[in-house]
């Protein structure tokens, strides 16, 4: 047996010895799941004990995040976004904080509004299933390529109430010509392939490539789904897009070209421009 407040110390300083900057919050989230209580509880009850096979759990995924690096996320196999819990494993990427400052733009613009919804790229399908919570009387469609990473989407729609408001289907954008939408989001592959290999261990050895590879200059999918998005986008419709850091200019020049027009951009917490919010422009 061993208490808690003890077993955070001792893995703690084991990732801190590893190099791993967030060595206290991963300790208090992985003895969470080992326990069965929530992070808060451990922190207020600092002398609750741990069984032995609970210690066997908890050390095994210290280990795991130390030497391997592999993200807290995939060990616990959830993350939290938009103040729900979503279901992860290596077939999505794992749900950003970044992501969150798009979902809550669009909220404000469509508060009280009901619009049709399309997520290319859903992945988890925290994306659609955080703007149908907040718009409730919205419905939607989720694509994917990953036949696997839309299983976790379906999931995590049943967990968080939206399974009835979402159709999903397997497919690319370039094959998806149904529906006209209100609304079209997407926060696709961004990362140039020569990139790839300058990302964290962490990404580049867990999180799928499919999610992170954007060609050779990083921008392949986001050329597709913008020209796609002028065909099925409504007149009044807005396209929101997530974008990678310093990609804004390029970006800015493919929505000109397709005939579309920047309504809103949305800075990060570093003040870089991460989304794009614009609507087709009608002469």
């Amino acid at each position: 047996m061993m208490k808690s407040n003890l077993l955070i110390k001792k893995g703690s300083n084991i990732l801190k010895k590893n190099r791993i900057k967030s060595h206290i919050i991963d300790t208090e989230l992985l003895l969470s799941s080992v326990s069965g209580r929530s992070r808060e509880k451990l922190l207020l009850n600092s002398n609750l004990e741990m069984s032995q096979t609970q210690i066997r759990f908890f050390n095994n995924l210290i280990i795991r995040r130390a030497l391997k690096k592999e993200p807290v996320a995939y060990l616990i196999k959830k993350k939290e976004f938009w103040s729900m819990n979503f279901n992860v494993c290596k077939d999505v990427l794992i749900p950003r904080p970044e992501t969150e400052i798009l979902v809550e733009k669009v909220v404000k613009y469509f508060k009280g509004r009901k619009p049709f919804i399309l997520d290319i790229g859903t992945g988890s399908g925290c994306i659609i299933i955080s703007l149908l919570q907040e718009l409730k009387n919205s419905k939607g469609v989720a694509i994917d390529i990953s036949s696997k990473a839309l299983k976790i989407a379906i999931k995590n729609s049943r967990i968080n109430n939206t399974f009835k408001r979402i159709k999903f289907v397997n497919t690319s954008i370039t094959n998806f010509n149904r529906y006209k939408f209100d609304l079209i989001v997407s926060n696709p592959p961004y990362i140039a392939r020569h990139q790839l290999k300058n990302l964290d261990v962490g990404i580049k050895k867990f999180e799928p490539k499919l999610a992170l590879d954007g060609g050779n200059d990083g921008l392949d999918v986001l050329r597709k789904v913008i020209y796609k998005s002028r065909k099925i986008l409504k007149n009044n419709g807005m396209l929101a897009l997530e974008i990678g850091n310093g990609q804004y200019k390029k970006v800015s020049q493919i929505l000109k070209l397709n005939k579309f027009k920047e309504k809103f951009l949305i800075h990060d917490y570093k003040d870089n421009i991460r989304c794009i919010l614009s609507a087709l422009n009608h002469y």
